[in-house]
């Protein structure tokens, strides 16, 4: 049996002979897979930047290492990476999650926040569930609980309801919630007025409309039931008044590997379709999107909640919780008919008023999350620059143009 090496970094024995900047507190990223990757790149650590008293690691974690494409994107960070059974075996000030997988193997206190769109889960079941499952309602006391180990020193919600489900599932982490609200919700809203930049990016003219088929992931969402909807809109839509983008779940490309999609959308893409990447970008094209075809997954009810017209092209009615997001979004959203003429569909959709729903705590998620970071690391908070409070949100790539 091959030993797995380990680095020469920051942390671990001897971490004082080798570095340069001494006495920081150590934070682990934890990336069990892109979708809690790019949370976490993107929305949270930026918030750490230009304090020398802080040393930021990754480390892609054992579910991390089954997903596809993971260990690729933390590497493209620049980021120093310390391998998982290495990191496992160090203690850290601060460990960032943006999911539950694996946290019994880290040391140090966890702040877990969510990947998507709310902490409790929009689906019924499992995926995984057989008959006779009881309803999976999020936050659960089996994702927060170890052997009797409360597995995080912080939760961080989106919304005050959330206090309540988690009173209910898991009662010994009420103490561990922080309402801190949405904070991808607050820099799509902050970065509306970049609109038009997005669309120039996209290479969509001024009086061009654009569509964008939003699709998480599973057979149950809208690329795995209408796998052709691309290939519709394309030969539907007129070219010179419409363009078509597609955003796909990170767990599509991870799952059936990038090259796979590329391949199943090569001709798409040559007659004008804008697949986007997995990691970056999702959130400016659905800014410069004037509808949004989705399904149950957080892109279409982040869609929804910046005000973007949204239609249902898939729904799982039978796997929906009653009262979720994804619910709240269906019950105001019309449902596309496939075997009607697209366009006359699109007609004047109303944009749904979501927002309330997703997030509790409007333009206050990038302070409060600051705040709670500083706290558990036991560090004064430094003083806020403005660039903080709303990181803007970068100019949408064409999957083409990042290949």
């Amino acid at each position: 049996m091959t030993r797995e090496h380990w680095i020469r970094g920051p942390v671990g024995l001897d971490a004082d002979r080798r570095v340069t900047v001494a006495g920081c507190r150590t934070v682990l990223v934890v990336v069990p897979h892109l979708a809690a990757g790019t949370r976490l790149v993107s929305d949270v650590i930026p918030l750490l930047r230009n304090d020398h008293r802080v040393q930021v690691v990754f480390s892609v974690s054992e579910t991390g290492r089954l997903w596809h494409g993971t260990e690729e994107f933390v590497r493209r960070q620049g980021g120093l990476v310390v391998p998982w059974h290495q990191a496992a075996e160090n203690e850290f000030d601060l460990v960032l999650a943006a999911g539950h997988n694996d946290l019994d193997q880290v040391r140090g206190r966890v702040l877990l926040l969510p990947h998507g769109a709310s902490s409790l889960a929009s689906r019924k079941f499992g995926r995984h569930a057989g008959p006779g499952s009881i309803p999976l309602p999020g936050l659960s006391r089996e994702a927060l609980v170890r052997r009797g180990r409360l597995l995080v020193s912080a939760v961080a919600l989106t919304h005050e309801d959330e206090v309540d489900a988690l009173r209910e599932s898991c009662p010994e982490a009420l103490d561990t919630a922080v309402v801190v609200g949405d904070v991808c919700l607050d820099r799509m809203v902050a970065s509306a007025h970049r609109r038009a930049d997005y669309r120039r990016a996209l290479g969509v003219a001024d009086d061009q409309r654009l569509v964008t088929i939003s699709s998480t992931w599973s057979r149950e969402s809208a690329f795995g039931t209408w796998f052709d909807l691309c290939g519709r809109l394309l030969e539907e839509l007129p070219r010179r008044d419409h363009r078509v983008a597609a955003i796909l779940h990170p767990h599509i490309w991870a799952v059936h590997g990038a090259w796979q999609v590329r391949a199943w959308l090569d001709d798409h893409v040559a007659a004008g379709l804008l697949l986007i990447p997995p990691d970056e970008g999702w959130r400016a094209t659905t800014i410069a999107s004037d509808l949004v075809l989705g399904d149950h997954g957080s892109t279409t009810q982040y869609a929804a909640a910046i005000g973007t017209p949204v239609l249902l092209a898939a729904f799982p009615h039978d796997n929906v919780r009653e009262g979720s997001l994804a619910d709240v979004v269906a019950r105001t959203t019309p449902r596309v008919d496939p075997g009607r003429p697209l366009l006359p569909q699109f007609g004047e959709v109303a944009p749904t008023a979501v927002a309330e729903a997703l997030s509790s705590r409007p333009g206050e998620a990038s302070r409060a999350l600051r705040t709670t970071m500083y706290r558990l690391l036991d560090l004064p908070e430094p003083p806020c620059p403005a660039r903080t409070s709303h990181l803007p949100l970068p100019v949408p790539l064409r999957h083409q143009d990042a290949a």
